[in-house]
């Protein structure tokens, strides 16, 4: 059983991070693509609240996993699992105060490639997309910490 609960741990964490990897490289080749920013701004937003949703539940499975290993609570403790609970804390901020926000923005300004720079709506929305990249970016970096440390513990010192 604890060969399927690591198999859970790796799976899930593999997933969420190729899904960032993912979301980087698309999001980069959608903006070259597309002749307009709102289009690709639409696509990589649904893109991103998949990823949010598939990151959270991801989360949820590998902290089930580890408490299943561990059979008990003293593995929500352990430094892999810690940089989870915060990966799914950053994710859940990320999905449900920044870029709710940004669609509200971008519902208000009807067009963010047609809003003149110096808009209030489009500096708060350019602050916004700023930290949507730094908590993505984040919760990559984090994630690869979780994964070594998840690997580290299958063959401890």
């Amino acid at each position: 059983m604890n060969q399927v609960l690591r198999f859970l741990e790796f799976l899930t964490l593999g997933t969420w991070l190729g899904g960032i990897i993912l979301l980087i490289v698309m999001a980069a080749g959608v903006f070259g693509l597309l002749g307009s920013q709102d289009q690709a701004g639409a696509v990589v937003g649904m893109v991103l609240g998949r990823l949010h949703s598939i990151g959270w539940i991801a989360g949820v499975v590998y902290l089930l996993a580890a408490l299943g290993i561990e059979m008990g609570p003293r593995a929500l403790v352990r430094p892999a699992a810690l940089a989870v609970i915060l990966m799914v804390g950053l994710t859940l901020f990320s999905q449900y105060r920044v870029t709710s926000r940004m669609a509200a923005l971008r519902a208000e300004m009807g067009s963010v490639q047609a809003t003149p720079n110096n808009s209030p709506l489009w500096v708060e929305f350019d602050r916004l997309h700023h930290m949507s990249v730094r908590i993505e970016t984040s919760v990559l970096l984090i994630g690869l910490v979780a994964l070594f440390l998840t690997v580290r513990e299958l063959h401890p010192r």
